[in-house]
This record gives structure tokens, C-alpha cells and sequence, in this order.
């Protein structure tokens, strides 16, 4: 069998565009435009270049971006000024610090310095315990985008069996607990974890995010499972010439496909979810703020 292939870049425009349509009503209904403040610290290039397409798809969703670049030197008490400041704003729906902050600061007093309310990356202590015990939470963006796919793919989750690979605060533990809020049967394992080839041929979701590149492969995996790959690994790509690299996930692509119902590829797939998600928490924010209901097919 060959897996359906779950496109991640048409599903994220199709996000993007229910975001869209909702704020268009939310100006139009209420005088509300969503806004998402995004900081930067440092010359980092890959945080430059995914901050540039946040702000872009931010303003093409009709939402007002709000753009903070920081000196690498910028002390941590200036950049918690920055975030008070923001949090007091109220044009400042959602509150994004771009990671990795430079060396001599202390992410977890940043992120944790973000009204918990604005916190659109989900990954405040207070939002984190609200996700774990089922209350009303931020959501973070790609632990949300995978939900999202597997809804799409299955509709009703409930009753299946599910494997996260990977137990990272950012993206496996968030993402076991939204499987169990959908009523899966959630297996988390790890590096640790004894026969764990056999622990994921149970899965009929099978979730990795380990950070190892390819590291799942086809006989891992029951056939006709569904399989998120959220890894994204550079590699050695010889064959493009040297110094060259290539993207892959977490998951064997090539032998994956032939034995899965439905997956995930390496790029175009989780990864465009993640800011078509930070869109959708900015404007969940924005309606939470305001007294509002929540927007319709974009929270978990």
C-alpha cells in the first residue's frame, strides 16, 4: 500500500484562511483587529527569516504585526521591560519571544514574565498546568496543528490508540495531553523506553518528535496507521554538492509510506501548521479578551 500524503502547506492555507475570514467579521461586527507582537534578540538567521513570515502572514491575515528587534547585548531586564510593556498594551493581543534568547538570559523568566493570556506560543508555567488538567488553555502552535490534521483526517478520535515518540515540553508532552482530551489511549515514549519499535506498532496515530533524524522507520509502524512527523533534521546531501544538505523528519519517509494509511512529509508537512496556528491562538486570544466566542474550528 502507499499512505495518503497529508498536505501540510494546502491544510495551513486553509487555516489561514478561516483566520482570515474571522477577523474580516470581527472588524466588521465589534471594531476588534487582533494583534500578535513578535520579539527577536539577536541576529540569529533562521529566527530572522521565520519572524519575517510571521509578520507577513500576520498582516495578510488582516491582523496588525507588531515587530521588536533586540541587540544581541540587550540586557534581560530591558527585554522583561519590553514584555511588561506589551502586556499592559491593549492592541497586543498575542506575545511571541522568539527562541533561542542569547546565553546570558533566562528563557523560563521571559516566557514566564507573558501575561498568560497573551501567551500564543503556550509554553507559560500557568498555561502548561491548564492544558494538563483539561481547563481552558493557550494551545502551542504545532502540538495544535497536529490535532488539527488528525481531526481532519479521522474526525472523531476518540478510542484510538496513540504513540507520541518524544517527551519535550514544546511539542510531546502538550501533544499527549490534547490526544487525551480527545479521548485517545496516549503512550509517551522516549529514548528510554524498552522495545520501543513494538510500543509504536501499536499505534494507530503514531506521533514523532524526537529530534532524531529518520529514526522511525517502516517496520516501527502499524499498516494503515497515521503518521505526524513533526521532526525536522538537516542532513548530509552529497549528492547536491558538497557542503549541501537536505530536510528530513523523524521518520523514514520512503518506507514509512508504504506501510501507513495517511503521513505527514519532510518539509510540507507539520511545519506550515505552526504559524497558521500562531495566527489562529493570536485571534483565540483576541475573542477571549474581548468577551467574545471563541473562533469557530481553530482551538483544540
Amino acid at each position: 500500500m502507499s499512505a495518503k500524503i497529508i498536505d501540510g502547506k494546502a491544510f495551513s492555507a486553509e487555516v489561514r484562511a478561516r483566520v482570515g475570514e474571522q477577523v474580516a467579521r470581527l472588524k466588521a461586527a465589534h471594531g476588534i483587529t487582533p494583534g500578535l507582537a513578535v520579539v527577536l534578540v539577536g541576529e540569529d538567521p533562521a529566527s530572522q527569516v521565520y519572524v519575517r513570515n510571521k509578520g507577513k502572514q500576520t498582516v495578510e491575515a488582516g491582523m496588525e504585526s507588531f515587530e521588536h528587534k533586540l541587540d544581541a547585548d540587550t540586557s534581560e531586564a530591558a527585554l522583561l521591560d519590553l514584555v511588561a510593556r506589551l502586556n499592559a498594551d491593549p492592541a497586543v493581543h498575542g506575545i511571541l519571544v522568539q527562541l533561542p534568547l542569547p546565553g546570558h538570559m533566562n528563557a523560563d523568566a521571559v516566557i514566564n514574565a507573558i501575561d498568560p493570556a497573551k501567551d500564543v506560543d503556550g509554553f507559560h508555567i500557568s498555561n502548561v498546568g491548564l492544558l494538563a488538567t483539561g481547563q481552558k488553555a493557550m494551545v502551542p502552535c504545532t502540538p495544535l496543528g497536529c490535532l488539527m490534521m488528525l481531526r481532519d483526517q479521522h474526525g472523531d478520535l476518540s478510542g484510538m490508540n496513540a504513540v507520541v515518540v518524544g517527551r519535550s515540553n514544546i511539542v510531546g508532552k502538550p501533544m499527549a495531553q490534547l490526544l487525551l482530551r480527545d479521548s485517545c489511549t496516549v503512550t509517551i515514549a522516549h529514548s528510554r523506553t524498552r522495545e520501543i519499535e513494538t510500543v509504536c506498532r501499536q499505534a494507530d496515530i503514531l506521533v514523532a518528535a524526537v529530534g532524531r533524524p529518520e529514526m522511525v522507520t517502516g517496520d516501527w509502524i502499524r499498516p494503515g496507521a497515521t503518521v505526524i512527523d513533526v521532526g525536522i533534521n538537516r542532513v548530509p546531501a552529497p549528492e547536491k554538492g558538497e557542503g549541501k544538505h537536505r530536510l528530513v523528519g523523524d521518520v523514514h519517509f520512503e518506507s514509512a509510506s508504504q506501510v501507513a494509511g495517511a503521513i505527514t512529509p519532510v518539509p510540507g508537512g507539520v511545519g506550515p501548521m505552526t504559524i497558521a496556528c500562531l495566527l489562529a491562538n493570536t485571534l483565540t486570544a483576541c475573542c477571549r479578551a474581548n468577551g467574545l466566542p471563541e473562533p469557530e474550528g481553530l482551538t483544540a
